[in-house]
Parts: structure tokens; sequence; C-alpha cells
């Protein structure tokens, strides 16, 4: 598996707006083949803070996802929501195994 955390700080006014758009883009994330989880998540004690937890089955799966409808979508429509550019972590998986990340089961 290929996970990538993607850090993202949303100004306060546009929380809500953000949410909206990135679980509406969670939900057809985790449709794509390539895609075994799409988490959102959200800081505690900071609720402009948010991670999002994609995890793919290939290196590839990525650019794969980038050209698809719903990412450009959500990429276009919170842009403005955001106070700095997002950035990311690319990681592996140890544990669980590939059969453990699946969302769909």
């Amino acid at each position: 598996m290929f996970i990538v955390h993607v850090y993202v700080h949303v100004k306060r006014d546009k929380v809500r707006e953000f949410i909206k758009a990135t679980i509406e883009n969670a939900k057809d994330s985790v449709m794509e083949p390539g895609i075994a989880r799409f988490d959102v998540i959200q800081q505690d004690d900071d609720p402009t803070q948010f991670v999002l937890v994609e995890v793919y089955r290939t290196p590839f799966d990525p650019a794969l996802h980038k050209h698809t409808l719903h990412y450009q979508k959500w990429r276009d429509t919170v842009v403005d929501s955001m106070v700095c550019p997002r950035t990311n972590i690319k990681y592996i998986n140890i544990y669980p195994d590939e059969d453990g990340w699946d969302s769909k089961r």
C-alpha cells in the first residue's frame, strides 16, 4: 500500500464548506479501484486543521486519482478555503497488511 497524509489548514469561516466538499470527494474516491481507504480527520483542539489519510493500492494510483472529475471538483472548490497550500507526507504500510486497509469490507 501507498499511504498519503495530506495536511490542510482551513480558514475558520470555511470549515463547514471544506468538510462538505471533502466528504463528497472521499465518498467518490473510495469507489476508485486504486483506493483502499480515504479518511477525513479533523484536529480536536483546532477545528481548522485536517488530515486526509489516503490509502492507495500502488504508488501509481495517486496520479490516476488526480485525473478524476470528483478530485478536480474538490481541488477547485476548496482552494480558496485554505490558509496556505496543503502539504503531504508519503508512507508505506507495515501493519496491517494490504487486506487490513480495505474500507469496502
